[in-house]
């Protein structure tokens, strides 16, 4: 059966869409859908415990969002330029998005925060992907942390600009190594004292614009994920293989923790400690191995983050699913409510 992007489509009005996040994390709403009888239950996420069993392990991811959004000029000029940071390389040069990036050729030198930060445009082979070399007067680092806001997706139609709320709320509360350029949402509903109530360990994937880069292909098969960095320690990978060597239910929370578990899964048939990446594409036909149990928000429509979860739970439940979410009003997206998915 051809798998096709048209059957991973639905609407959405737009009032869904969260703009703010809400004014408690784990007051958030949490679907409760059993893959098995097809049910679909409503609580709030602080109810998470009630609805795992004890000796449940929870995997979440703890890479931090970095402040990737920057705002520069040509020196001389004017007219803003929108640079998004995508990828680290070493050596203070990065992969970016610039907007709008026709006009800028490689040589061409782009001034942030009144010179404090400047990136010299080199030679790239992509016309919509960019290089940069940047040069500071002081620690990259810690200039990204003063004049960078955070990478709000473009679906939340308003500034983010450095906002304190987005600052703190669009970052997990276990948020520890930096890296990611979108949070893992899933995630954002925890607080320190509802983690304490569960057993869990960390993750790192850092999450790249090629989770959300748009798939172009109507045949599923067709895409190619970019490859993002993980790392799992000795730590968590020993209770991780122990839980699944004991039989017990390894919880996902979100995508990213789900796709570096399946990934390590799939390649070595274990779950051991290292560091890599992955670019695995999950789709309806998977062989899930790891994961039994899904933490996850509501996603765009067409994504490839709509068919992971479809490939958990089945195409036709999750869209019934998403149907009752809307009918009930959800919140919807980055900032939206959740799904647990057992």
């Amino acid at each position: 059966m051809k798998l096709r992007l048209s059957d991973f489509d639905y609407h959405l009005p737009a009032r869904l869409i969260a703009q703010h996040p809400s004014q408690k994390r784990d007051r958030s709403r949490l679907m409760v859908v059993e893959r098995q009888s097809g049910d679909i239950g409503h609580c709030q996420f602080r109810d998470l415990p009630q609805l795992l069993k004890p000796d449940d392990l929870l995997v979440l991811n703890d890479s931090r969002v970095i402040p990737a959004r920057l705002f520069a000029r040509r020196p001389g000029g004017t007219r803003p330029i929108e640079i998004l940071l995508l990828k680290d390389l070493g050596e203070g040069r990065w992969e970016a998005l610039l907007r709008p990036g026709r006009r800028v050729r490689a040589g061409d030198r782009l001034v942030v925060a009144e010179g404090r930060m400047e990136a010299e445009v080199l030679p790239s082979p992509s016309n919509y992907r960019r290089l940069l070399k940047w040069h500071c007067q002081g620690d990259f680092s810690q200039l990204l942390q003063e004049h960078g806001q955070m990478p709000l997706p473009p679906y939340i139609q308003r500034s983010p600009g450095g906002l304190k709320e987005d600052l703190k709320r669009y970052q997990t509360v276990y948020a520890a190594k930096p890296g990611s350029v979108a949070a893992p949402t899933a995630g954002l509903h925890f607080t320190p004292a509802l983690l304490e109530r569960l057993r869990h360990v960390f993750l790192t994937l850092h999450v790249g614009y090629g989770t959300f880069r748009p798939i172009q292909s109507e045949d599923l098969t067709a895409h190619e994920m970019e490859a993002e960095f993980f790392e799992i320690s000795p730590q968590a990978a020993r209770a991780i293989q122990a839980q699944r060597n004991a039989q017990g239910r390894v919880v996902t929370v979100g995508s990213t923790s789900t796709r570096v578990l399946e990934h390590l899964a799939s390649s070595q048939g274990e779950i051991t400690a290292g560091a890599g990446e992955t670019g695995l594409f999950i789709y309806p036909g998977h062989e899930w191995r790891v994961s039994e149990a899904l933490i996850t928000n509501f996603h765009l429509p067409r994504s490839t983050l709509f068919v992971l979860v479809s490939a958990f739970a089945g195409r036709e439940l999750m869209q019934r699913c998403y149907r009752q979410a809307v009918e009930r009003e959800y919140r919807f997206y980055s900032y939206g409510d959740a799904m647990l998915i057992v």
